[in-house]
């Protein structure tokens, strides 16, 4: 899975999973994933609980299953939303310390390359994001609850602390194509970029297609 004919988008007319959990996910066997997950304090409760008002009221007017275009208003009006608040660096941004950033940067490259194609993440002070394409056995909530869960116990034992490290949940979105996937990882370049602290990983054959 180190080539471009080796991904696999969203394919419209085949079989799509669909699980809610506190927020909606998207599977399909082996497709491709942009992924965003935050640490547990890096978004106040105000405006959290702002956030799940203003969803939870145009979920009740847009009701599933959505076409391109809805799909699309969500992620503009509530992906895009959440994005600007976590850039905002609220929180004690725990991983905004090499060490740390490091522990999660080796989560992800854990089972790169056996259960998914590592394409490109970003690790921010207090949210990291993630471009993935997963084998067709490799389930995506499985996948994230490892690197979670392994990051989290790491962590907080080399801090000597104890408690919720990450969010509960996760956001992530199925890439539709090479063009979403390209503006993808050009999102997460444009992330490192803004932050001193962050630590980017771009897999070296993204150069070639301009990201």
């Amino acid at each position: 899975m180190s080539h471009w004919t080796a991904f696999r988008f969203l394919r419209e007319h085949e079989q799509i999973r669909k699980t809610t959990n506190r927020l909606p996910h998207w599977q399909q066997e082996g497709a491709s994933y942009f992924v965003t997950f935050r640490l547990a304090d890096a978004l106040p409760e105000s405006l959290l609980a702002r956030f799940r008002a203003e969803r939870e009221a145009w979920l009740r007017f847009h009701p599933e299953p959505w076409d391109e275009g809805i799909e699309a208003e969500y992620h503009k009006r509530f992906s895009t939303t959440i994005d600007r608040w976590l850039d905002a660096g609220h929180g004690e941004c725990r991983l905004g310390q090499p060490e740390t950033a490091g522990v999660v940067a080796g989560a992800f490259a854990h089972f790169d390359a056996e259960r998914y194609a590592l394409h490109a993440y970003v690790v921010m002070p207090n949210h990291v994001h993630v471009l993935l394409t997963l084998t067709p056995e490799t389930d995506l909530k499985q996948v994230v609850t490892s690197w979670k869960s392994f990051s989290a116990r790491r962590i907080n034992a080399l801090e000597g602390r104890i408690g919720p490290f990450w969010q509960r949940d996760y956001f992530d979105r199925l890439i539709r194509d090479r063009e979403h996937f390209c503006n993808v990882a050009r999102y997460i370049r444009r992330n490192a970029q803004r932050c001193c602290q962050a630590v980017l990983y771009l897999a070296p054959w993204l150069d070639g297609l301009g990201v």
